[in-house]
């Protein structure tokens, strides 16, 4: 990750999937994506159904949601105080719910080191850990509930080198990148990428984006 020379410069939140690497990254804000959790969360629903709490941390999430994207459109700039510690409250609860459903596990006397955690438990102590990152996106409002976008804006790059293999030189990977990025960067401003490159062959794409 630091040779791709990105990470180290950022400064502000990052959202990502909780991978243990970007918590070395201490000059940013950290943000995890509900999405990646939800799935998860469906994992435990679906394949261990005595787990009564990951239903209900699901539907919290998905009413954080709700609210947040209501408190967006009606143009607030954060979610009420009541909304706010009603979710805290109910994400507390069912940690509790959780832990007890799954205790952690002890270590026999007559042996060294910690015994290994279930992958249910894994998750739980995860989402205790980590509760101000994963509910970042209803203290403030500019943190998205997912970082989905960045993964669609990947996924081209993914299918061209199965589709083709590779890239048959580091010159044509980088010219590829700069007219996807471009393309990229128009559909969020609104604009279709023909119109975007017409432009930009015509020397007008500080026009296009402003």
């Amino acid at each position: 990750m630091d040779a791709a020379d990105v990470l180290p410069h950022v400064r502000g939140i990052i959202v990502h999937d909780c991978w243990g690497s970007y918590w070395k990254y201490q000059d940013v804000t950290h943000a995890i994506c509900c999405a990646h959790l939800l799935r998860e969360l469906n994992d435990v629903i679906k394949n261990h159904p005595g787990q009564t709490w990951a239903a209900r941390f699901k539907k919290l999430l998905l009413n954080m949601k709700k609210v947040r994207d209501k408190a967006l459109f009606s143009g607030k700039d954060e979610v009420s105080c009541y909304h706010r510690h009603k979710f805290d409250a109910e994400y507390d609860a069912i940690i509790k719910t959780a832990y007890e459903e799954n205790p952690i596990p002890e270590t026999p006397a007559n042996k060294r080191g910690r015994k290994k955690k279930s992958k249910v438990l894994n998750l739980i102590c995860r989402l205790e850990n980590y509760e101000a990152s994963v509910c970042l996106f209803i203290k403030n409002l500019s943190v998205p509930f997912d970082n989905n976008q960045a993964e669609r804006d990947l996924r081209m790059i993914k299918v061209k080198t199965k589709v083709s293999g590779c890239f048959r030189s580091e010159n044509g990977a980088q010219e590829y990148l700069t007219i996807m990025s471009y393309i990229g960067t128009a559909r969020k401003h609104g604009l279709n990428a023909f119109t975007a490159i017409r432009e930009a062959l015509n020397g007008n794409s500080d026009i296009v984006f402003g």
